[in-house]
């Protein structure tokens, strides 16, 4: 057999190999539906666009969506997900995400699971579903005189967010709060305490992918304090916000921050702020946001990330390691 007629066999036979993988997952992701509909009925969804449930409103649409309102039907879903070994993902409030133009191949849970209980007294605590949006969380401990949580005010995540990153502002993140997170692993339900979560800068043992969990709620611990206290607090990092980050839509933080260092400053640094491609920018206001004008492609986003990678790279010898988290590429 000359070379010429290997090539094409071992051609054909990857293409074969790739339209076989190609029609068993279509195959997986049209049985999803079916899977999940008797348990959770209208709640499913098939070919639903990401980007209105993703704060930087970017992103193609995935093939199944079921949307959890308490996280006794979290676990739930993911326990059928699981079974059934279909490829998952799970959005909160959308923020440090990037989602394809293509979308999401497999099934979006949408966790809007958002209930919420302060325990008041001496240690004060607030238990609270991972849907929660920590935000909200933050200014609702205001009416409670409830200090320790003002650090999330402008964060944009939900509660599960955080705790599965270590999200954090203004020297203050959720490895500081949290006593315990309620988690669903292939053993089932189990609590873990802040040193099993192994926190370190924007990462626990979930996002460095070491056990295989979900988060489904949280203790976390607060400090009494006054309302005055607390608002005058929350009011002052809301206005710092304002003024060193730029408004619309964004996933918020792009990079991690390098030891010694901050990405926004590397990139300004690099002469990349007001940089486009598209409708998409590296803010004038803050490096390390990427703000999109208006209908922006994943995939000039992802354009201007390796742009900045490359330069910083080139100019300061430095790694730029991504906070965000890319979906479907």
């Amino acid at each position: 057999m000359d070379t010429a007629s290997h090539f094409r066999i071992l051609t054909i036979n990857r293409f074969a190999v790739s339209l076989q993988n190609e029609i068993m997952f279509m195959t997986k992701t049209i049985s999803a539906f079916e899977i999940l509909s008797p348990t959770f009925g209208n709640a499913v969804q098939e070919n639903v666009s990401l980007a209105p449930y993703t704060s930087a409103r970017i992103g193609g649409p995935a093939d199944v969506l079921v949307t959890v309102k308490s996280k006794d039907e979290l676990a739930s879903a993911i326990r059928l997900i699981w079974d059934n070994n279909i490829p998952y993902t799970i959005l909160g409030g959308g923020s440090n995400v990037l989602v394809s133009d293509a979308g999401f191949r497999g099934v979006v849970v949408l966790n809007r699971a958002k209930e919420v209980k302060f325990e008041l007294g001496d240690q004060p605590q607030v238990w609270c579903e991972a849907g929660v949006v920590i935000s909200n969380l933050s200014r609702r401990c205001i009416d409670k005189a409830l200090s320790g949580l003002e650090w999330a005010c402008t964060v944009p995540g939900t509660v599960g967010g955080a705790v599965y990153g270590n999200a954090g502002a203004y020297d203050g993140d959720i490895s500081h709060n949290l006593i315990w997170a309620e988690v669903l692993t292939e053993n089932g339900i189990e609590k873990y305490s802040v040193h099993q979560m192994k926190y370190n800068y924007r990462s626990s043992v979930m996002k460095r992918n070491e056990i295989k969990m979900v988060v489904l709620s949280a203790l976390l611990g607060l400090k009494n304090s006054t309302k005055e206290e607390v608002s005058v607090k929350i009011n002052e990092f809301s206005e710092r916000r304002k003024s060193t980050q730029p408004p619309g839509a964004s996933m918020g933080s792009m990079f991690k921050n390098p030891q010694g260092d901050y990405a926004g400053r590397l990139i300004e640094a690099a002469g990349l702020k007001g940089k486009r491609i598209g409708n998409a920018e590296i803010s004038t206001v803050h490096g390390n946001f990427f703000v999109n004008h208006g209908e922006t492609k994943a995939s000039d986003v992802l354009a201007l990330i390796q742009l900045a990678q490359k330069t910083v790279k080139e100019k300061f010898d430095v790694e730029l390691e991504l906070e965000v988290e890319l979906v479907g590429f």
